[in-house]
């Protein structure tokens, strides 16, 4: 009997650890699919660069973190972003702001004293409830940068919240809808901004 059990456990162990191999990971990006450029917009006066994106640090891990029930948060063990989520965030909206403005985004490349659009954005809240809705709570400000003009710096929040159907993927795509949302908001305000007719924030 003795001799019998170490083989007993050796092979629930390697049941256990082959059970665990089998579970796969899912990877997500924010960043939606390139659509159709055949209506691109009037570019506006000048380029643009976000700047590092600001998230919770309740989310800023690689999981996919669900909220369930009133205080309950879930790290999703099997589901995870490719990047950063702060990463994922600033590449889906740059891309999202590069078509909604018709101009290129200059973010980490140098300015050359040439005047851009400066564009800020820190995630206040990043809620994610499968089969209910993707929320992005987020304060953003636009600064006119590398020219002549003293203009004053532009400081807006927005609150997004889209409705999602079950499963992850549906998830993930609302969060993409919400980015692309919140996105077009930015983009009317900063034409604005940027022909210097004293915008106000858009309303949510």
């Amino acid at each position: 009997m003795s001799r019998l059990r170490p083989c007993l456990f050796a092979g629930a162990l390697a049941l256990g650890l082959a059970g665990c191999a089998s579970a796969p990971l899912h990877y997500y990006t924010l960043v939606a699919p390139a659509g159709s450029a055949a209506s691109a917009p009037t570019p506006a006066p000048y380029p643009f660069e976000l700047l590092p994106v600001g998230v919770p640090a309740q989310v800023d891990v690689p999981q996919l973190v669900v909220r369930e029930g009133g205080q309950g948060m879930l790290p999703l063990q099997d589901q995870r972003w490719i990047a950063p989520l702060g990463d994922e965030i600033h590449g889906a909206l740059a891309a999202d702001l590069a078509r909604a403005l018709g101009v290129s985004d200059m973010s980490g490349l140098p300015g050359n004293g040439q005047p851009r659009l400066r564009i800020s954005l820190d995630v206040r809240r990043f809620e994610s409830v499968p089969g209910d809705h993707a929320l992005i709570d987020a304060a953003w400000s636009l600064r006119l940068v590398g020219g002549s003009g003293g203009q004053d710096a532009l400081t807006c929040s927005s609150h997004v919240s889209e409705p999602v159907a079950p499963g992850y993927d549906a998830l993930v795509a609302g969060h993409q809808q919400a980015l692309a949302t919140l996105a077009a908001r930015i983009a009317v305000t900063a034409r604005s901004y940027e022909a210097g007719q004293a915008p106000t924030c858009p309303a949510d």
